[in-house]
């Protein structure tokens, strides 16, 4: 088989998040892309991520490393949004502890605290954007989203951020006891990432 030897278009994956890199190249895997990262660029960029919206933020990220590198660059902004915190962490989640090096435990910790006089059921769903940003295209975003509660303790080993504590619409588990593939088949991310690999491949086509 020789078109190994061909040139793969590169994806850049601009996020250092080593948990959604593992998902995005797990999802993304039956593409014939090379899918790089920041780190593998030596690319230092902090996206400010100030936007209204998950979309605004997808695309602010995407765009910038796109640019940086000159390779299409697919970026995601996710949240856990909970009702009975009138929707949030929202798009705070990944900082939503006042603590300057919290970890994904203080964040849950947090979450938990501000629930626990809140009458349960805790109904909750996760999003994402997905936007690929490609040099002279306009940015494509896609999005996903995923039911489910937020329940008082934590459950599974696998996942990250709040996926513990994540029970799923329909299924007595939470995000972090599904395997990866059933994770990614139900996921918010993993329901945009399959809705982004017709533009990709759309994209990454005329670039060979």
């Amino acid at each position: 088989m020789s078109h190994n030897n061909v040139m793969k278009p590169k994806l850049l994956i601009a996020t250092n998040n080593k948990g959604k890199i593992r998902e995005i190249r797990a999802i993304l895997q039956e593409l014939e892309l090379e899918l790089v990262t920041p780190t593998d660029l030596g690319l230092e960029l902090d996206v400010e991520e100030d936007g209204q919206t998950y979309a605004e933020n997808a695309i602010k990220k995407a765009l910038a490393f796109s640019n940086a590198s000159g390779l299409t660059a697919l970026a995601d902004d996710s949240g856990l949004e909970v009702d009975a915190l009138d929707g949030a962490p929202g798009l705070h989640s990944a900082r939503y502890a006042p603590l300057p090096n919290a970890t994904d435990a203080d964040r849950r910790a947090i979450l938990l605290l501000n629930l626990s006089r809140k009458p349960r059921p805790w109904a909750a769903r996760f999003r994402a954007t997905v936007a690929i940003a490609s040099p002279g295209r306009d940015v494509t975003t896609v999005e996903g989203s995923c039911p489910g509660e937020i329940i008082p303790e934590e459950r599974g080993e696998g996942g990250f951020g709040y996926d513990p504590i994540f029970r799923l619409e329909g299924l007595n588990k939470t995000m972090a006891e599904l395997e990866m593939d059933e994770k990614n088949r139900l996921s918010h991310r993993g329901q945009a990432l399959r809705k982004a690999i017709p533009i990709l491949t759309e994209l990454l086509k005329n670039q060979h």
